[in-house]
């Protein structure tokens, strides 16, 4: 189980809080008989056995190791890609901001550029993968079941089918998830986290460790701002109190609005 959220990796662990239950029972059960054996056996056991059974402490030093081992791998995926010259940006965001859309309309504009792949990360299903190869872009899916991130062994698995050319772009699409896929590194060079206006202003604030780790945060779906509650400036603020080095783009990937912006910022990369 995942440390973290409790979903079925199998990297991790669930937490267990430390627990105590005193439990005095008494039960003095006098039985007179007529056969005379009077023997009231008050036989008090208060075993107030407390327990706080170190598995917290277990707990995290296992998921250490846990985020130790996978760090290793991601910094041989970092020496890999890099031998290479293929620039890999891990695209984080609650499910529905609009990652698949984003990365649709940045191979289409780009792709003429620069070769482009992606590595398709989904508890199930090929849907977003098949859209990606649409664009005719290489695109290899993983499917991690219950799990509710990628690993770093996992990208090692996916460079090795997907192959990515020297020099080249690699858009990492991660499990819908603002939680756990903020601890594990992949060996990516900038990280990348996806919201919409549809989803509420504070998401810096419930989420603060996914913003912490970004590099680049996209407020898509722009053009239902006049249609929402939301506020950009303000959740920019709340963005820049958990990473004051945070840097934003509003855009929407339907219409373009701002989509140079993201350009601008790949190119810096």
């Amino acid at each position: 189980m995942c440390a973290t959220c409790g979903c079925g990796d199998e990297t991790g662990t669930r937490i267990t809080v430390p627990h105590e239950h005193p439990h005095d029972h008494e039960h003095p059960h006098d039985h007179d008989h007529d056969h005379t054996h009077e023997h009231p056996h008050t036989h008090e056991h208060p075993h107030t056995h407390e327990h706080p059974h170190e598995h917290a402490t277990e707990t995290v030093t296992l998921e250490q190791k846990v985020l130790a081992k996978n760090d290793l791998t991601a910094e041989r995926n970092r020496g890999w890609l890099a031998g290479r010259g293929v620039l890999a940006l891990n695209v984080m965001s609650s499910p529905g901001s609009g990652k698949t859309t984003l990365l649709e309309r940045t191979i289409a504009d780009i792709g003429g550029q620069r070769r482009v792949s992606v590595v398709e990360g989904d508890q199930e299903t090929m849907l977003d993968a098949n859209r990606i190869k649409a664009t005719g872009c290489a695109v290899v899916q993983v499917n991690t079941g219950a799990g509710c991130h990628l690993d770093a062994e996992m990208m090692r698995d996916a460079l090795t089918a997907l192959d990515p050319e020297p020099n080249s772009l690699l858009f990492i699409e991660n499990v819908g998830n603002l939680v756990c896929p903020a601890l594990f590194d992949l060996g990516e060079k900038s990280r990348v986290v996806v919201i919409s206006v549809t989803e509420g202003t504070d998401k810096p604030l419930k989420y603060p460790h996914m913003f912490a780790a970004a590099n680049l945060v996209i407020v898509n779906k722009a053009d239902l701002l006049p249609y929402v509650d939301f506020d950009v400036d303000l959740c920019t603020k709340y963005a820049r109190s958990v990473n004051p080095d945070l840097q934003m783009i509003t855009l929407s990937a339907t219409t373009g609005q701002g989509i140079a912006q993201w350009y601008d910022w790949i190119a810096k990369q």
